[in-house]
């Protein structure tokens, strides 16, 4: 009886193991387009994170952040995935190899009300801790509301973004002084010395009836009487969604990638 109770005492502790083996497995790094919330000021919002299939924590990676337009705003925390980088995503997944972070604007809201860009630096943050973001490779793009939030989180954070990538946006300009504007390039030259040295790849429809073209030229031109690395693509006949077009551009995320921050003096 002795040994058949040492017998069933050795089953019972493999067994045991076995099932504390089980947590230990499923704690394995999940990838692919991932739900998270962070609570900003009291207020929870969704978000979603894409992390590469062959993430690991052993190294730092390139952390893209992504703004959606108008049309994907709400609180569900994913319609922002289903247009623009996340279509993208799934098309040529292999051209992503970095952390893509996708925030969801609030409905009636741009992404330049305070209470937004503090939601978005707050997950960034969050994000690049969890996934072991390089802060010197953080790189931002966004699609027409989007665009105008790129260029306008870029001018708020000078130095914060390795390069950006606005895709049919623009700048916000009152309506009166954009009237008063239109032979005076001073509210542009005004954005652009914002952001600085900062790497930029602009892309426009040339057909866009919503966001008028005139928009990326003239922040194209700006950038560049100051001496900064532009690259201009505008697709003729293309109208609002330029994106479709812009993400798909098979060097688009491999300059991005290849670009790292200045440090600030």
């Amino acid at each position: 009886m002795a040994r058949k109770s040492v017998k069933w005492l050795l089953v019972l502790g493999m067994v045991a193991v076995s099932f504390i083996a089980i947590p230990t497995e499923a704690k394995k790094q999940e990838t692919g387009f991932l739900d998270r919330t962070i609570t900003v000021a009291g207020t929870a919002y969704k978000y979603q994170v894409f992390v590469p299939d062959d993430w690991t924590k052993q190294k730092k990676w390139p952390i893209i952040l992504f703004l959606h337009g108008a049309g994907e705003r709400g609180d569900d925390g994913l319609i922002q995935t289903e247009v623009g980088i996340g279509t993208a995503i799934r098309r040529y997944r292999d051209r992503f190899p970095a952390v893509v972070v996708m925030p969801q604007c609030r409905r009636n809201v741009w992404w330049s009300e305070p209470t937004m860009a503090d939601m978005v630096m707050a997950l960034l943050a969050a994000a690049q801790k969890e996934f072991h973001g390089d802060s010197a490779r953080t790189y931002l793009t966004g699609l027409s509301m989007g665009g105008y939030g790129t260029w306008y989180l870029a001018g708020k954070y000078p130095g914060k973004f390795a390069a950006i990538a606005p895709i049919c946006g623009g700048i916000l300009v009152p309506d009166m002084a954009r009237q008063q504007s239109a032979d005076d390039n001073s509210p542009y030259t005004e954005a652009a010395k914002k952001i600085g040295k900062t790497p930029v790849w602009i892309f426009h429809g040339g057909d866009d009836p919503v966001v008028p073209v005139t928009e990326s030229r003239r922040m194209d031109e700006a950038m560049k009487a100051l001496g900064g690395e532009v690259h201009y693509t505008e697709y003729p006949g293309v109208g609002h969604n330029s994106w479709e077009k812009a993400y798909a551009e098979p060097d688009f995320i491999s300059w991005m990638l290849s670009t790292s921050a200045i440090p600030s003096k």
